[in-house]
């Protein structure tokens, strides 16, 4: 079996841009739905539209606080070697490779299955401070840490 080879500058920037899409998506569906309340008329008749309308502003709100906190997050996310699982850190088990760095789930790079944890994370906080050849149990499953980069 051939090794793959991940660049993590690659990584990282392929997981801020997905989340830059995201932001990008939700001030359009943000922007509509404000463009959308202005436009519905003044009077009781739309008052259930209207006041669907602001919850779903209310939601999407909700939603951009947590992606603006993703970048921010992102801007603490560093690309340095290490011998031991940290913040940052790729880190590629027998069953999976995640990327710790945000919580923004699974995703495929470069054809591979990948899942970007918070380092807050159950998964995250068993791995770090781990080495290759370590290994641990998480919800009843064992794995192996294969690779760190």
């Amino acid at each position: 079996m051939q090794k793959t080879i991940y660049d993590k500058t690659e990584l990282r920037n392929y997981v801020n841009d997905t989340i830059n899409g995201k932001v990008k998506t939700l001030e359009f569906y943000l922007n509509f739905s404000l463009e959308a309340s202005r436009d519905i008329k003044k009077t009781s008749k739309y008052d259930s539209i209207r006041e669907e309308i602001q919850e779903e502003i209310y939601h999407l709100d909700r939603q951009m606080v947590s992606l603006k906190s993703m970048q921010t997050q992102m801007r603490k996310v560093l690309n340095s070697v290490s011998d031991t699982i940290k913040l940052g850190s790729l880190v590629i088990t027998n069953k999976a490779r995640f990327y710790i760095s945000v919580s923004l789930g699974e995703f495929f790079f470069q054809g591979d299955r990948f899942y970007a944890i918070s380092p807050e994370s159950p998964m995250s906080k068993i791995m770090l401070g781990k080495k290759v050849g370590d290994d641990f149990v998480l919800n009843k499953i064992h794995q192996e840490i294969v690779e760190i980069l």
